[in-house]
């Protein structure tokens, strides 16, 4: 099925606290804008930084090269998720296929909503500093 989704993508540094020690956390993330918005995908399923994502209620920093930009994340529903795993798996599907079960870009839209439990997706905004 055509999709009129764009996807830019950039590697990124993700920050976040540590939920137990609460000392800052850093770990590379492919950060994919999708239709103007975007979205933290988490290949390897319920990583440290998925945990503390969440532990910290969704606020992260994303390191840019030299720029920082603090950011309040929302986690996606399963049902939510397919078109962005397929967009995701489009650009790094060599890089991380592996940890998708055999689904692809190019698998069905079931296909992709069944493995969409394994993957956290969060959608991130940016917040002014303060």
């Amino acid at each position: 099925m055509p999709s009129r989704l764009v996807s830019n993508l950039l590697l990124a540094v993700l920050e976040v606290r540590g939920r137990t020690s609460g000392e800052p956390r850093r770990v590379p993330v492919n950060l994919l804008t999708v239709d103007g918005e975007r979205y933290l995908v988490a290949p390897r399923g319920e990583t440290q930084w998925v945990r503390n994502l969440r532990a910290s209620g969704g606020k992260g920093t994303l390191l840019l090269g030299r720029r920082r930009e603090p950011f309040v994340a929302t986690e996606l529903d399963d049902d939510e998720k397919p078109r962005l795993l397929r967009a995701y798996l489009k650009r790094w599907k060599a890089e991380v296929g592996v940890f998708f079960d055999g689904v692809g870009p190019n698998s069905t839209d079931e296909e992709l909503r069944a493995i969409a439990p394994k993957h956290p997706v969060f959608r991130i905004r940016s917040v002014e500093n303060r």
